[in-house]
């Protein structure tokens, strides 16, 4: 008799991983510690770039989110704010950085359409963050693209959602 096969994702190799999802989980990282451990974001560039990996990475991209999320922390706060359902204080310090990740990307990095910069968030949350935390910044980015990129959302063809089933 032979083993049934699962049909559960593996998770990507790293050396699936593109330049740009890497220039992000390093952002994250920074910007983590930038939050957490109020380090000045000059001090963190330099600890990251020593960091094992970082040479995949898409270095001018994790300059402009580190360094864009750091001087704009304020803009994306006051943007974000409005769209949650608690406190931006009970946000983890993870779900936060991802939301500033995301906003940034929408406002800033016009070339990567929205669909991808949810997508890149919410792996960032599903691989760093507490357990249902990628549903929240789906949520919350959802919202967000369609206030800063309405144009792009509109024009984008929702996805196929299966039939409910009815009992018989």
């Amino acid at each position: 008799m032979t083993e049934p096969t699962t049909l559960t994702p593996k998770p990507r190799k790293a050396a699936d991983k593109s330049a740009r999802t890497r220039a992000r989980e390093f952002a994250l990282q920074a910007l983590y510690q930038h939050m957490v451990g109020r380090n000045d974001a000059g001090d963190i560039d330099a600890f990251t770039r020593d960091l094992a990996g970082f040479h995949k990475a898409d270095s001018v991209h994790y300059d402009a989110l580190l360094h864009g999320c750091v001087e704009q922390a304020g803009a994306l706060d006051a943007l974000i704010t409005p769209l949650l359902d608690r406190p931006l204080v009970e946000l983890s310090p993870i779900e936060r950085a991802v939301l500033w990740i995301g906003a940034y990307e929408f406002q800033h990095c016009l070339d990567v359409p929205w669909r991808v910069v949810i997508n890149e968030c919410v792996e960032l949350a599903k691989s760093f963050g507490g357990t249902d935390g990628h549903k929240y910044v789906n949520g919350v980015l959802h919202k967000i693209a369609a206030q800063l990129r309405p144009d792009e959302v509109a024009a984008s063809p929702s996805p196929a959602r299966k039939p409910a089933s009815r009992p018989a």
